[in-house]
């Protein structure tokens, strides 16, 4: 069995909402393994995006842990620490894609590498950000797009920019938030194809999504349902 490289123990969310007390995760376990495409299968309003940013580190939970690489509580982590990790260690792609509108597809990929120690944090790798920038929009079927800003963009080519800028830090696990939830058929289609290939060659990814089609693609599914998972 693979090593586990993410693991989450009784992870809760309450939020407040105008004076009531909103239970959105009810105590979730969940174990990522090093490698497995893990879909996490929910209605609209179950807490699917909720569990991600908690995961991804862009969100504290009301309590629980989790646990990166078997050795680090990610909610123990402050400044320097807590950027690299959610910034390098894991990649995560929006289903608003959330592109700077006044930079094209190479700098917004590029703005990636500047953001927790990435590429361009360090002394000398400007080039090499660039090159891998470029490679990575190559990959994702744009290396016409490169000077395109996102209002020039299909919506499916601005998804192939989030998931370049993604990829940048080659993150150790791929976040995916309805990767395909603004996306006509055909499309999804060729997003899945390129999820497959980076998983393929070992890429851990973690995908939240409503479509009982698109988690089937995953090598394991889990349901959230009223707070809680079940199916790991």
């Amino acid at each position: 069995m693979s090593e586990t490289i993410l693991h989450a123990t009784n992870l809760r969310r309450t939020f407040s909402e105008a004076g009531r007390e909103l239970h959105v995760l009810r105590g979730v376990d969940l174990t990522v393994r090093r490698g497995e495409w893990l879909s996490i299968l929910g209605r609209s309003g179950s807490g699917k995006s909720t569990l991600l940013h908690l995961i991804g580190g862009l969100d504290r939970p009301t309590s629980g842990r989790v646990v990166f690489n078997d050795e680090t509580d990610i909610f123990t982590l402050r400044g320097a620490k807590l950027d690299r990790y959610r910034n390098a260690h894991v990649g995560l792609v929006f289903q608003q894609y959330h592109l700077m509108p006044e930079l094209n597809a190479l700098e917004n990929v590029l703005i990636g590498a500047m953001l927790g120690r990435g590429l361009l944090a360090w002394p000398g790798h400007r080039r090499q950000a660039r090159e891998r920038a470029e490679q990575l929009l190559a990959r994702v079927g744009l290396s016409e797009r490169l000077t395109h800003r996102p209002n020039k963009l299909s919506g499916g080519e601005r998804q192939r920019v989030a998931i370049a800028r993604a990829l940048i830090n080659r993150p150790q696990v791929l976040l995916a938030d309805e990767p395909t939830g603004n996306l006509d058929i055909d499309t999804s289609a060729s997003i899945m194809e390129l999820f497959h290939d980076l998983h393929r060659e070992g890429q851990t990814l973690v995908m939240v999504t409503h479509d009982h089609a698109v988690a089937k693609t995953g090598d394991r599914t889990v349901t959230l349902s009223k707070g809680k998972l079940a199916g790991d």
